[in-house]
């Protein structure tokens, strides 16, 4: 089947004006674009399956600037695209302006919770797959030290560390968890150099292991973990690919998914909260060919077992934002 789907650089889909008729749903990517081979491109991959297997037709934009967020949604939700999905937090406020004007139309909010008759918000347990790896981490070291770069410190992010650290301590308790963020506005999605120095200064700490979230930035943390003799875990999709034996795994958040699924929905989409976790395969971590000689059977087991508990409620993983605290973890 072929592939066809609507694509408007940024200057084009805002200036989609009212009477075009658009019949399809409508994806709107964070800035990093697309192909950031993180939660961008996971979102993209979802609206791509779809059109794959439906051979429907989908309308994207790529933004250029915060500024432009309420003028996507605006101008989509003009244009009669139906649902309209955005990838990211940051569209919370520019949605909550946005939705009452048009309430005919539904809107997906992933990463935010948005309270409108017309608006289902995706979040996921990122803390439990965050968990998982770090486990992995922590029983992969070497050294005995781990450590976590961030892209924006934001909460979101501090969830993925604070995850992160209660893993690696359930594995070893006597691990030390260096972490550190990348910057506090949202140019520290896209800043690999960075990335870069603060792998380069957590290796001279002594860790050998380093997760990140941290989007675009997040290509030169695996680069600069791969050349400097670290293992690297990547993030929302699997990037395990990106340097084969060099990433112990992915934490995966599925993105792709939850993007997927909205658009299978179309205009059923049901308002209210969705929140994905292990238990609905929204979170977990990857497997594959390229990383399948840094995880013993052992480590596979162990980690399989703590999701099993998870899911029964065995083990609780403290969520950072349910009250902005870390058991495991000082930010």
């Amino acid at each position: 089947m072929t592939l066809m789907h609507k694509l408007f650089g940024a200057t084009a889909a805002l200036a989609l004006t009212a009477g075009t008729a658009m019949a399809d749903p409508a994806i709107v990517f964070d800035l990093g674009g697309k192909f950031d081979k993180s939660f961008n491109e996971s979102a993209f991959n979802g609206a791509t399956r779809w059109a794959e297997e439906t051979g429907g037709t989908f309308a994207e934009v790529e933004l250029q600037s915060d500024a432009q967020r309420e003028q996507a949604l605006r101008r989509f939700a003009e244009s009669g695209a139906n649902p309209i999905v955005m990838a990211g937090f940051s569209f919370a406020t520019p949605l909550g302006d946005v939705a009452g004007d048009y309430p005919d139309t539904k809107f997906v909010i992933i990463d935010a919770v948005v309270d409108a008759p017309n608006v289902q918000s995706i979040v996921f347990n990122e803390e439990q797959g965050s968990y998982l790896v770090g486990m992995m981490a922590a029983m992969a070291s070497e050294t005995g030290t781990v450590s976590f770069v961030g892209g924006m410190d934001i909460p979101l992010i501090r969830k993925f560390a604070c995850g992160y650290a209660q893993g690696a301590k359930a594995a070893n308790p006597d691990v030390t968890i260096i972490a550190n963020m990348t910057g506090t506005t949202p140019a520290a999605w896209n800043d690999p150099v960075k990335g870069t120095e603060l792998v380069l200064a957590q290796k001279s700490q002594g860790s050998d292991v380093v997760f990140q979230a941290a989007g675009g930035t997040g290509v030169g943390v695996l680069q600069a973990a791969a050349d400097n003799d670290m293992l690297g875990i990547g993030v929302d999709a699997n990037q395990n690919y990106m340097h084969p034996g060099s990433v112990l795994t992915s934490m995966l958040k599925r993105v792709d998914n939850a993007v997927y699924n909205s658009f299978i929905a179309g205009e059923a989409v049901e308002p209210g909260i969705q929140a994905l976790g292990l238990e609905q395969e929204g979170v977990g971590y990857a497997m594959d060919e390229f990383n399948a000689e840094l995880v013993s059977a052992d480590m596979q087991a162990a980690v399989d077992a703590a999701a099993e508990q998870i899911i029964a409620g065995d083990i609780t993983v403290h969520d950072y934002m349910s009250d902005e605290s870390c058991p495991a973890l000082s930010f």
